[in-house]
This record gives structure tokens, sequence and C-alpha cells, in this order.
């Protein structure tokens, strides 16, 4: 029976790497270490991996994607992953951005992961752009977040359901006040945001269509 058993989850296994490989999606995180990831200096500790999961928890720092997939710098991409927040948590998911040794990434948008935290601003938001105040999705339990960026236009959704539509004008109001928040190229990167949030992230897929 344990053979059996273990035919079985090999067999799934397989399919579930076919298929995203049919449907142009790429693994950027191995489950294992951090291989592919590189972590700002401020506070290192915070990223870590536990149980095949990519942790943040900790004082601020950020791991920026730096692997071989669109040379982790890419315009028009699809990103997937499966995240878990827990009780109060607050971090992030940055795309269109660049490594940055340290402080909160000056480059490209901020995707909210957040839906208990006392930031009022929840998971699925353009932060400070097109920010979503109703939270999607319940701590505890993985939940599927999708982003998707096509030319000037940006769609999140969260299990499923369209959180932000977004089209970039061409002179976007806030860049006045972050001057660094447009669309242009760049990597991915999640945020470890304070010493009470942590937030699990497993599943990581990008398809680059450049």
């Amino acid at each position: 029976m344990k053979n059996k058993t273990l035919l079985i989850g090999l067999l799934l296994a397989a399919l579930v790497t076919s298929a995203s490989a049919a449907d142009g999606f790429k693994k950027i995180f191995n489950g294992k270490n951090l291989n592919g990831w590189k972590v700002s200096t401020d506070n290192p500790s915070s990223v870590f991996v536990e149980d095949g999961n990519l942790v943040v928890f900790g004082p601020r720092a950020h791991a920026f994607y730096n692997g071989p997939v669109g040379k982790h710098d890419f315009k028009n991409f699809e990103f997937k992953a499966k995240v878990m927040t827990t009780e109060g948590s607050n971090s992030g998911i940055y795309f269109h951005t660049k490594y940055q040794e340290s402080g909160w990434p000056d480059h490209g948008y901020e995707a909210q992961v957040n839906n208990t935290h006392r930031d009022p601003k929840k998971t699925g938001g353009l932060y400070a752009v097109q920010d979503n105040f109703e939270a999607p999705a319940k701590d505890g339990e993985w939940f599927d977040y999708y982003i998707k960026v096509e030319g000037k236009h940006i769609v999140i959704k969260v299990n499923g359901k369209t959180i932000s539509d977004y089209n970039e004008p061409e002179a976007p109001e806030h860049l006045k006040k972050m001057p660094g928040r447009k669309l242009s190229s760049g990597t991915i990167a999640f945020q470890a945001h304070d010493p009470k949030s942590k937030v699990f992230f497993k599943d990581i897929m990008l398809k680059v269509n450049d």
C-alpha cells in the first residue's frame, strides 16, 4: 500500500509538472533553498525556507528573484503563487522592480498581501495606486495569487476573482510622490514587512511573454 501511495504521488507530481510546462509557466522557487533569490542586506534572516515554503517573517527585508527565467528582467509576464497569511500580517509582491540592498523598493509596483493587518489596504490592491479595502481571502488558508502585465495593463486576481484592473496612464499622478512606481521591466520581490507579520509563499511560477 505504501509503494502504491508513493507511486500515485509521483504520478500526480509529474502531471502537475507537465501541465505547467505546457502552459509556459516555470518554477522560480525550488522549495528547498533560496537559490535564484537575492535577499536585501538590511535583515536577511527575515526571509527563509520552511517546510517547502518561502517565508517572510521579521524586520523589513525583501527577496528579489535573480534566477534564469526571463533573466530576472521581464516586461510582459504572468505570475502565480499560493499565499497564506497569518493573523495581523502584512506583506507585498513587487514587480518590475530591481535589487535594492535596503529600504522599501524604489522601483516597480507593489501588489498588496494583507487580510487582517491594521493597514486598511488589503490583498490584491496595487498599493497606493489602486487600493483594495476588502480582504478577498482569509488568514490561515492558502489562496491563489495571480498577476499579469501586458503593455500598460495590470490585472491582479485572488482565487480567480479580479481584484485590480489598471491601465497605467501616460502621466500617472502618483509619480509625483513615488517616481519609481511605474511599468518598465524588472523582477519579482517578496516583502518581509515587520516582526509581527509572517506570510508563506509556495508553488511560485512565472511565464514571460516578452
